[in-house]
């Protein structure tokens, strides 16, 4: 069985997509394709007409920096840097000087409600407040394209809808592409679309169901 199979989608600018789907259906193998991480063996991953799959190793990188901002599940923070360090983290890969990314990700880390921990050390984080450091690292480089793989997953229901609230106001003021990859309901109610990935193919979005099948 193939991971991903015949899926056609495509993101607008402005635009924030939900997909839904159970563990094993495809969904972060779809994610790290658009990423760039992994080569599709047939069929294109296309940003402005640009076929990002077929990316050298150096531009693909490039494209994650300054075009991409990718929540992904694990959470890789440096353990003994502050949390406003490790949000400036990609920024710091970029021109800008240390001083200048942590200036821009204080109001990032804020508008997540972490603005009274931003010298706290990762190490003394919680797994909510790990994982919004992430979504702030990702949305830095004021990214074209933002994928969320399960960006709620370890928040509770008040900082799940602070942090669906945030991507989708990124979304609009920033006119940004949004791939939210989620088992979160409450997500549908902030998407402008809503597909669902079932082995592999795009199927009918059916909450009921797919709430069964991710439990």
């Amino acid at each position: 069985m193939r991971a991903v199979d015949g899926v056609s989608l495509a993101v607008g600018p402005g635009e924030l997509v939900a997909l839904y789907g159970p563990s094993g259906s495809g969904k972060t193998t779809l994610l790290m394709m658009i990423a760039a991480l992994l080569r599709p063996d047939s069929g294109t991953v296309t940003m402005d007409g640009r076929d990002v799959s077929r990316l050298s190793e150096r531009e693909a990188a490039r494209f994650r920096l300054s075009e991409l901002g990718f929540v992904r599940q694990s959470l890789h923070l440096l353990e003994s840097a502050s949390a406003l360090d490790n949000a400036a983290l990609k920024l710091m890969g970029t021109d800008l000087g240390a001083g200048a990314a942590q200036r821009r990700v204080i109001p990032l880390l804020e508008r997540l409600g972490l603005g009274a921990r931003v010298e706290h050390r990762a190490e003394r984080l919680s797994m909510g407040e790990r994982q919004r450091v992430m979504i702030a690292r990702a949305l830095s480089t004021e990214p074209r394209l933002v994928l969320a793989d399960e960006p709620t997953s370890n928040l509770d229901s008040a900082r799940g809808e602070e942090v669906l609230r945030l991507l989708t106001e990124v979304c609009r003021e920033r006119r940004t592409a949004v791939l939210l990859v989620t088992h979160d309901p409450m997500a549908a109610a902030h998407a402008d679309r809503v597909h669902a990935l079932r082995d592999g193919k795009l199927v009918e979005y059916e909450p009921g169901r797919l709430a069964v099948a991710a439990q």
